[in-house]
């Protein structure tokens, strides 16, 4: 999840957690805590590929969580020496916030590794996107209670527990939204014959009523669309064309291997000029994903590994509005103007 919703996150748990007995020094703790565990992001990883796939990794493991907790609570209490006898709340404030903002990132499609060292698998529930006001401003206006000063301690309390339950009941609210989607999708996939080797929905950008859907098929892959609203025969479907084959000389290298298994196979490849570029089909539209590599390069005696260098195409956010128009019209297309050729 994107910063501002993390650190309202570590904030509003911290607070309710300690905020009864320190005041809104659990709230400073709790946003310093809450966004802890993305500073991962300034490691200098070896290359493009490692940053992508470490992230959301140790920092984001519960295991580390737990075993981090007592240290970062005995730094708190060297600072803050009055507060020793809540030593016991200080290591629960400090244990939440890291792992509920591991919990959070989980339930988005890039992928959190929960259980590592034992297990690098990357969690992603796919619940909800990156950024969601309707899941962070709940989070906010509960601090704004806390962080008011003429608001009783007791009526701060309860708006920040508010806070806290209306932004998970949007959390149910959207594993419901995803069930129903699903369910839309595939009855459509079925009734179009459309062969069905990965599937994965995720909510469209800003909201949970539109969810973008990707279906990997037999040397084709289709991107769709699907609102609350649709029925099945909404929902809308467009068949893009990925060459797997031309991974047929690199496959075995540590790169490629490693993007194939972090994207959960939801992956295209595609040549443009002499590159082979594989992109990540989770993160982004098509013609504008958000984690692309060229994993190699295409030369006289055929592929070679490549530089694996990263490639991000912004997507056209004068687009954005369409959104919501979609929620409401299926016959609104979001599909790309361009070939995937063209791209």
């Amino acid at each position: 999840m994107d910063s501002l919703t993390q650190i309202a996150l570590g904030a509003s748990v911290g607070y309710a957690v300690l905020g009864s007995k320190v005041g809104r020094k659990a709230i400073v703790w709790g946003a310093i805590l809450g966004t802890l565990p993305d500073l991962d992001v300034f490691l200098p990883y070896a290359g493009e590929v490692e940053a992508f796939t470490y992230h959301r990794g140790f920092s984001h493991s519960l295991f580390v969580h737990l075993l981090a907790s007592p240290f970062i609570t005995w730094f708190i209490l060297k600072l803050h020496s009055s507060d020793q006898q809540y030593t016991k709340q200080w290591f629960w404030l400090v244990f939440l916030c890291l792992s509920t903002h591991a919990i959070l990132d989980s339930l988005t499609v890039y992928g959190t590794q929960l259980m590592w060292p034992f297990t690098e698998y990357p969690v992603a529930v796919s619940n909800i996107f990156i950024i969601d006001p309707a899941y962070t401003l709940p989070l906010l206006l509960g601090l704004g209670f806390a962080l008011y000063p003429n608001v009783k301690a007791t009526t701060a309390r309860r708006m920040n527990l508010l806070g806290i339950a209306l932004s998970s009941a949007y959390i149910c609210w959207s594993l419901i939204a995803k069930v129903a989607i699903d369910q839309k999708v595939e009855t459509a996939l079925i009734s179009r014959g459309i062969q069905i080797n990965a599937y994965v929905s995720t909510p469209a950008p800003l909201t949970t009523m539109l969810w973008r859907v990707v279906v990997m098929s037999d040397g084709d892959y289709y991107e769709g669309y699907a609102s609350v609203f649709d029925n099945s025969k909404d929902v809308t479907l467009n068949a893009y064309q990925t060459y797997p084959d031309l991974l047929t000389a690199i496959q075995n290298e540590w790169g490629v291997a490693r993007l194939q298994w972090f994207t959960r196979g939801f992956y295209s490849v595609r040549q443009n000029k002499n590159n082979v570029v594989l992109s990540d089909l989770r993160m982004g539209v098509e013609c504008s994903y958000a984690f692309n590599f060229v994993v190699g390069e295409q030369t006289s005696k055929g592929v070679k590994v490549g530089d694996f260098e990263k490639v991000t195409k912004r997507p056209d956010l004068s687009q954005v509005g369409r959104i919501w128009d979609r929620i409401w019209d299926p016959s609104v297309s979001l599909a790309s103007p361009l070939a995937a050729n063209e791209c």
